[in-house]
């Protein structure tokens, strides 16, 4: 995963509550085992019919409770592969806002009002490292868990953090005190 720090430039607006993952990415896609492409299925249904159109921006700014539904990883991996490096929202679903600190795309919320000022101005910059947001005529800012904004200004993902012990694993692993496991033989036939 690469840091996070700051993401700036052109917004897409998805003026839209209540998206859930299963419009975000359709079941029919879900059958790669690879994170990436994703993005070209992004809101397939609503894409297709012509209902909405988005530019690959670095920025989303949508409406509240932004991936309900199911807590299926792919939403994160379309959002991310279609171009989207953040996402701002009044609020996001528990699981899906998880889902996405885990891949460092970086969801932001921020009040209803606030969301629409920064679609409005069509282009903000996020500084994680501050939590602020900028944009043509305001600037706001956002909280996040600080274990989550290390992790993500170092670029750490579960295997990253894992990796930081390595050293200490080792050790265990080459130590009496590591357990051998089961230890299995062939059966005589």
């Amino acid at each position: 995963m690469e840091p996070v720090n700051v993401i700036e430039g052109k917004v897409s607006v998805l003026d839209r509550a209540d998206v859930d993952t299963d419009q975000i990415i359709p079941k029919q896609f879900l059958k790669r085992i690879e994170r990436t492409g994703f993005g070209q299925f992004l809101f397939y249904d609503w894409m297709q019919d012509g209902e909405i159109e988005l530019e690959p921006n670095p920025i989303l700014v949508t409406g509240p409770n932004f991936g309900c539904g199911s807590s299926r990883e792919h939403a994160p991996w379309a959002l991310q592969d279609f171009g989207f490096d953040a996402i701002i929202a009044p609020s996001f679903a528990d699981i899906f806002y998880g889902n996405c600190t885990k891949i460092g795309l970086l969801p932001v919320v921020l009040p209803a009002d606030t969301c629409k000022q920064i679609a409005a101005a069509g282009s903000a910059r996020i500084e994680l490292e501050s939590q602020k947001v900028t944009w043509d005529g305001g600037e706001a800012g956002f909280e996040i868990d600080a274990e989550i904004k290390r992790r993500l200004l170092n670029g750490l993902d579960d295997i990253g953090i894992t990796l930081q012990k390595v050293d200490a694993i080792d050790a265990y692993e080459s130590s009496d005190r590591a357990y051998p496991g089961p230890v299995t033989t062939a059966l005589a036939g």
